[in-house]
C-alpha cells in the first residue's frame, strides 16, 4: 500500500482476498474511504494495472451488523441478475458473506462513476430521470425471484413527530392497521431514494444531469412498484419539500410505470413509506447533513415529514 487516507486501512485478511481476486500483475495502490454508506463501510480501492493503468474497485464491509450474511448474499444474487440488463449497477467481483476470508462479511465490486447529488437545485430535471430508471427496474423479470418484501413498521411503533398534525396521523396510522392490499409482483430495489443513485452532472449545467449508476442492492425484494414508489417519494418530501414526494408518483406514471388502479390502495403504501420513516429520521437525516444539507436537522426533518403525510391524507385519503 503506498497511500491511504485516514479511516480507510483495509485489514491483513480482507486484503489478501481482494488481491485474489485481481487480474495477473494488478495490486491495490490505494484505499479511500467513501461516505454515504449507513449500515456498511465502504472504500474505494484503486488498484494498478501491468500497462500502469489503474481502475477502481469498492470494498463493502459490514461491521457487527446482524443481518450482514443475508444482506450481502442479496446483494450479491442482485447484481448477478442486473448483469447485462442495462440497469447501470455495479459489477460483482467476490463475495464474502460469512467473514470465512475477510474479517468481516465483505463484497468486492466494480466502482461506478457519478455521485449522489443532494441538493435542490436541479431536482425537477432528475425526478423523471429518477422516475425513468426505477420503471425499468421493475421491467426486469428475473429467473428466480429475490424473497418477498419485508414491512417492518406497525401502527404500534409509528413514532409521531412533536406538535405534528394529530388528527391527519391518526388517520394515517388507521390507514396501515387496515390488511396490505393485494398487488402484482415486481422486481424491487427496495432502498431506490436519491441517495443511492449516482449521477454525471456536467458543472455548468445542472439539468444536463444523467445517471451513471444505482448502488446498494442488499434489500432487493418481490413486491408492488407502489412499495419502491412510495419509498422514492418519502425521501424526495424529506430532502426538497413535500411537493416533490406528491410529484414522483406522478412521474413514475408518465415514465410508464403502473401503480395500483384504487387511490385507496396508493394511499396504503405511500402513507406506509412515510410512517416507517417516522422510527428513523435522526438515521435517515445524519448522511445527508454529512453530505452538505446542514439545515436538515432531525427536527427540519420531521417537520417536512409531518407536511408530507398531511398531505397524503389530503390528496389522497
Amino acid at each position: 500500500m503506498t497511500h491511504h487516507d485516514e479511516g480507510a486501512a483495509v485489514r491483513p485478511p480482507a486484503l489478501a482476498w481482494v488481491c485474489r481476486h485481481l487480474g495477473a500483475g494488478e495490486r491495490i495502490v490505494r484505499a479511500e474511504a467513501l461516505l454515504g454508506g449507513s449500515t456498511a463501510d465502504m472504500r474505494r480501492l484503486t488498484i494498478g494495472t501491468p500497462d500502469g493503468g489503474t481502475r477502481d474497485l469498492v470494498l463493502r464491509t459490514f461491521v457487527d451488523t446482524e443481518h450482514a450474511e443475508d444482506w450481502l448474499n442479496r446483494e450479491a444474487g442482485a447484481l448477478t441478475v442486473l448483469t447485462g440488463t442495462g440497469v447501470p449497477a455495479p459489477g460483482l467481483v467476490a463475495v464474502d458473506p460469512t467473514a470465512a476470508h475477510c474479517a468481516y462479511p465483505s463484497l468486492l465490486m466494480t466502482h461506478l462513476a457519478g455521485r449522489a447529488v443532494l441538493d435542490d437545485e436541479g431536482v425537477e430535471a432528475r425526478v423523471p430521470l429518477l422516475a425513468r430508471q426505477l420503471v425499468a427496474i421493475h421491467a426486469l423479470r428475473p429467473a428466480e425471484r429475490p424473497r418477498e418484501y419485508v414491512a417492518l413498521t406497525t401502527a404500534d411503533t409509528v413514532v409521531t413527530p412533536k406538535g405534528a398534525d394529530a388528527a391527519a396521523w391518526t388517520a394515517a396510522i388507521g390507514v396501515i392497521r387496515q390488511p396490505a392490499p393485494p398487488y402484482e409482483g415486481r422486481f424491487l430495489h427496495r432502498d431506490f431514494h436519491p441517495g443511492n443513485v449516482l449521477f454525471d452532472v456536467p458543472p455548468a449545467r445542472p439539468t444536463a444531469a444523467r445517471i451513471t449508476g444505482v448502488v446498494d442492492w442488499a434489500a432487493t425484494s418481490w413486491g408492488p412498484a407502489d412499495l419502491d414508489v412510495a419509498h422514492c417519494s418519502t425521501n424526495l418530501a424529506l430532502l426538497h419539500g413535500p411537493a416533490w414526494g406528491l410529484r414522483f408518483a406522478e412521474a413514475y406514471e408518465e415514465a410508464g410505470g403502473v401503480l395500483a388502479a384504487a387511490a385507496s390502495e396508493r394511499l396504503y403504501w405511500r402513507v406506509r413509506d412515510g410512517l416507517a420513516c417516522s422510527e428513523e429520521v435522526r438515521s435517515v437525516s445524519q448522511p445527508w447533513r454529512e453530505a452538505g444539507r446542514t439545515e436538515l436537522t432531525t427536527r427540519a426533518v420531521e417537520g417536512r415529514l409531518d407536511a408530507y403525510v398531511t398531505a397524503l391524507m389530503d390528496a389522497l385519503g
